[in-house]
């Protein structure tokens, strides 16, 4: 596709974002990046990705150096030049917004979570989707994907969520979730996975004017 399209995806657990996400991609070929973040952070800072999997859409406390793999006089990867023996949030943050942005620098992409909506927020190519869905569905969903009780994927759900919300809510001073933080929200509950993907291909088309 010619005209560059940096979709941005916010979803709640269970939401069936990830696969909606794997259609938009196949349809309007452009590359999807959920997971491939972490290790394309990973590779450009030369920290190991556990790092990365460590803080993955949480807020926690700072990670010391035995953990990273370098040594402890090791300069925080050009971020200031004081020298420190840990990463803190704010580091891996930066590090994983730079690699959010080169990839956008290179052309279209879809993004899964990190906090891209607002990385990318002065992009114009830039369109911020989130995607939810009833509960019920997304109860059993999680409950089918880890193999546990719906009661367990209940709470898996909540505290889930309770981890991006301070995430999220953190890094962009917007909040997770809310309507007026982005420019489309849907429910895949009502259209099914694949309906849901069709309508956001038409939205995107209509946004893009493609």
């Amino acid at each position: 596709m010619e005209k560059k399209i940096l979709l941005c995806i916010g979803r709640q657990v269970g939401s069936g974002a990830i696969q909606i996400a794997k259609l938009l991609s196949e349809e309007l070929n452009i590359p999807l990046y959920d997971k491939e973040i972490i290790s394309y952070a990973a590779e450009k800072s030369g920290y190991k990705s556990e790092l990365f999997d460590k803080m993955d859409e949480k807020k926690n406390s700072s990670l010391f150096a035995s953990f990273l793999g370098r040594s402890s006089n090791s300069q925080s990867v050009g971020f200031n030049s004081k020298v420190k023996n840990y990463m803190d949030n704010e580091d891996l943050f930066a590090i994983q917004s730079d690699a959010i942005r080169s990839i956008a620098e290179d052309g279209s992409a879809i993004f899964v979570g990190r906090c891209a909506d607002y990385i990318l927020r002065e992009d114009p190519a830039t369109i911020s989707i989130f995607i939810t869905a009833d509960i019920e569905d997304r109860v059993k969903r999680v409950a089918e994907r880890l193999g546990i009780t719906e009661d367990s994927a209940q709470s898996h759900i909540s505290q889930s969520e309770k981890k991006r919300t301070a995430y999220y809510n953190y890094y962009t001073f917007k909040q997770w979730g809310d309507s007026s933080s982005y420019d489309l929200c849907v429910n895949s509950s009502r259209l099914g996975l694949e309906g849901t993907a069709k309508f956001i291909i038409e939205y995107i088309k209509s946004y893009y004017k493609i």
